[in-house]
């Protein structure tokens, strides 16, 4: 009888039993398998302990999910005393239209208050935050500079230094992350559509942003923050990730927010981008200036878009739906403005809108000069590559 080496059986079974795990992201592969990824929310076990015994307070919305549970569901399952929600645009639900103001009301569910972040004021009194002992933000955020929800967190941020609250981020994916371009934000043009000297697409999480914002010194607050993170487990940001649930009600599927650094600015134009249709940021279109051929009629969608530009008109231009897209595109913008030139017809109807949502003025004046998307990408680099410099402390994923 022929001897079995010992040797090689251990190397067998050593070989069968690594085989057995699979690991979150393979050596052999620069894409992730997606459902690994665990956002910061799914953690509780490491946040749990901090929240027991304390006054909390929570800015969530519809995205603010543990797996299948609502992170406010799974607080109260664990007896985390909720003293408060504050709403951020599009109100708790989510269901509440682009601009559309609300008031601080009670979850008809809960019965917990919901202070409205979106209405007279963005930024809680220290009177509403006495009391308090943690806020935590979970909100899945774009990518996108003007995108408010960031706007939010910083307000939320100042108002928990000024009352010496401690402030948690529970950290999503940024689906837009793999990008940093655009024009950085110039100080005269900050506003709740853009508050931080930042490019378009910044690349960076939420709780990057808020290390970089505390960082650098970008809180009025005269006291120190208080500041928590949370990291996403086996994230890194040039991943592709599928947003579960859609972060606002315009953006209903991973191609509308692939799209919408670059569709965003038609929002300052005559031109539809789809509100009022089952398809936001996925079209462009206008009732006599057109290129291409598709065909769409907005409609009053509440909740979606009460008042969507054309409504109940058929409009002519572009189907997207099908187009592959990835950070900012500028070949939108500038050739339905030179298709509104060559009719001379006002194409920037609201010049200053657009200044806030580009952060400066000189996009929009490089645009009616003719300027190619070459020349205008040149004019941001060099603040591009300073911004990156500039974020590297702050980062948590490679």
């Amino acid at each position: 009888m022929k001897l079995v080496n010992p040797i090689k059986v251990i190397i067998l079974f050593l070989s069968f039993y690594a085989c057995s795990f699979i690991l979150p992201v393979s050596a052999n592969t620069s894409k992730p398998v997606e459902h690994n990824i665990i956002v910061g929310a799914e953690q509780v076990e490491q946040y749990l302990p901090q929240l027991k015994g304390k006054n909390v307070a929570l800015v969530v919305n519809q995205t603010s999910k543990v797996f299948d549970e609502h992170l406010v569901d799974v607080l109260l399952k664990n007896d985390i005393d909720i003293k408060m929600i504050f709403a951020p645009e599009h109100g708790f639900r989510g269901n509440r239209d682009a601009g559309e103001k609300f008031d601080s009301s009670i979850d008809t569910k809960t019965g917990i208050p919901l202070v409205s972040l979106y209405g007279k004021n963005r930024k809680p009194s220290l009177s509403t935050m006495k009391n308090l002992d943690v806020i935590i933000f979970d909100i899945q955020d774009v990518g996108v500079r003007f995108y408010t929800y960031i706007s939010t967190m910083h307000y939320m941020m100042e108002a928990a230094a000024d009352a010496g609250v401690e402030f948690m981020v529970l950290d999503r994916p940024n689906p837009n992350g793999a990008f940093v371009d655009g024009p950085i934000l110039e100080e005269e043009f900050r506003s709740f559509v853009g508050m931080h000297p930042i490019p378009l697409l910044h690349g960076m999480t939420v709780a990057e942003l808020a290390l970089m914002i505390k960082g650098e010194g970008w809180l009025t607050s005269e006291k120190e923050l208080s500041l928590t993170v949370h990291k996403v487990q086996y994230y890194q940001r040039n991943y592709p990730y599928s947003l579960p649930i859609k972060p606002s009600p315009n953006l209903p599927n991973a191609h509308s927010i692939a799209l919408y650094p670059s569709l965003a600015f038609f929002e300052a134009t005559p031109v539809s981008i789809g509100r009022g249709t089952p398809f936001p940021f996925q079209v462009i279109g206008h009732e006599n200036i057109h290129i291409g051929g598709f065909n769409f009629t907005p409609v009053s969608m509440p909740g979606t878009a009460s008042k969507p530009k054309f409504m109940n008109i058929r409009v002519q231009g572009e189907d997207l739906r099908q187009v592959v897209s990835h950070g900012l595109n500028l070949r939108y913008i500038l050739s339905w403005y030179k298709a509104f030139a060559e009719r001379e017809v006002t194409f920037f109807n609201s010049p200053k809108f657009m200044d806030k949502l580009a952060g400066t003025d000189k996009l929009r004046k490089a645009i009616m000069a003719g300027k190619s998307a070459e020349q205008i990408r040149l004019s941001w680099r060099a603040g591009i590559i300073d911004f990156k410099q500039k974020r590297k402390p702050y980062l948590l994923y490679h």
